[in-house]
């Protein structure tokens, strides 16, 4: 290589050729025409040397035939999908490139393409992992794949899909295909559910984990395993151990009305402090977001702090509150102890029905 030129298309980190053989991707299968983000389409077969290694093109000019592409789309013309190769989740252009140029230059976000897929066959847990999202999501019928991270788990899946078509059949009176099944359960079971822990934010709490495996967690314990967890057991009220049950309580709602995933739990926490510290631990209490009240009393008890906490529906209230005070009161100089008290039923005094 000189003067940055490419040397062949094997030392091209965009190549399809360089890419088909690691990945070992000789089998094929066709997915048909679809719409492809343009943001997929990393590579070129044969053309690499028109673009850069971040699949731009070296040069700006539009020749003629690019600016007749460009007009018809403009205009609106309905032009031929190009041809992808596709491996894994990236595509290469077999035919096509002026009109994904063009698609481009425009601002398109998607482009209609004829894909043929070529699967992987490299003996890698990535590559297993793979091939198992898509023999699920095909046989399923569905469009989209669901993102486990461990193999050998979308039979849980496929035990749901079963069960509701059980249930649909039972309900409708009439028979139902599998892939009827599979489509209506990820519309009304999946789907809600799925949105709930995402809008929970509780994959943070789980490095390395995806939307997808918490939902496989919670329906597996809560509507194949049917025993108890060790954490999470006030899920029960959001989430009803019978699945059907879920998806009759889902349908109530709008996507946008989904309950959330978190409960909020209030603990009064009674202070013995050394006296010299009380002002400073009053202040340090009041900055914290999470506390709502403090008093300083007279008694066996120097200080009482009012604390409202949030947490998902599979922690525990101890294991919530505990994280609490050991990250923040513990640390203060000056607590010599500390009690937690919880409420159990309470109830707000109307004040202004109280006046006469």
């Amino acid at each position: 290589m000189k003067g940055g030129e490419i040397s062949g298309a094997a030392d091209h980190p965009n190549s399809f050729n360089s890419r088909q053989e690691r990945e070992k991707a000789y089998e094929s299968i066709e997915r048909g025409t679809l719409l492809v983000p343009l943001e997929r389409i990393v590579g070129s077969v044969g053309r690499y040397h028109d673009f850069d290694s971040r699949f731009r093109t070296h040069t700006r000019h539009i020749d003629e035939r690019q600016q007749n592409i460009i007009n018809a789309l403009k205009k609106g013309k309905k032009l031929p999908p190009i041809s992808l190769y596709q491996i894994k989740n990236d595509y290469y252009i077999l035919d096509g490139h002026h009109r994904f140029r063009a698609a481009k230059e425009l601002g398109h976000t998607e482009i209609l393409s004829q894909i043929l897929e070529l699967l992987p066959s490299d003996n890698t847990l990535e590559n297993k992992l793979y091939l198992e999202k898509i023999s699920f999501r095909d046989k399923a019928g569905l469009t989209k794949c669901i993102e486990l991270t461990e193999l050998s788990q979308t039979k849980h899946l496929e035990w749901q899909i079963g069960e509701h078509r059980k249930a649909l059949i039972q309900e409708k009176q009439q028979e139902i295909t599998y892939e009827q099944a599979a489509s209506d359960w990820y519309t009304t079971i999946y789907r809600p559910l799925n949105k709930i822990i995402a809008n929970s934010d509780l994959v943070h709490s789980f490095p390395g984990r995806t939307v997808d495996d918490l939902y496989l967690y919670i329906s597996v314990h809560q509507w194949e395993k049917g025993k108890k967890r060790q954490y999470g057991i006030g899920i029960d009220r959001l989430i009803p151990t019978d699945m059907e049950e879920f998806r009759v309580k889902m349908a109530q709602h709008k996507e946008q009305e989904y309950p959330e995933m978190k409960r909020e739990i209030t603990v009064f926490i009674l202070f013995n402090i050394e006296g010299k510290y009380e002002q400073r631990i009053f202040d340090k209490l009041l900055a914290l977001d999470e506390v709502r009240e403090v008093h300083t009393v007279h008694g066996s008890i120097d200080m009482i702090a009012k604390v409202t906490l949030t947490r998902d529906l599979l922690a525990s209230d101890a294991e919530l509150l505990s994280q609490f005070i050991q990250s923040t009161i513990r640390q203060w100089k000056g607590v010599l102890s500390t009690q937690t008290l919880m409420p159990g039923m309470s109830r707000i005094k109307d004040v202004d029905r109280c006046h006469i």
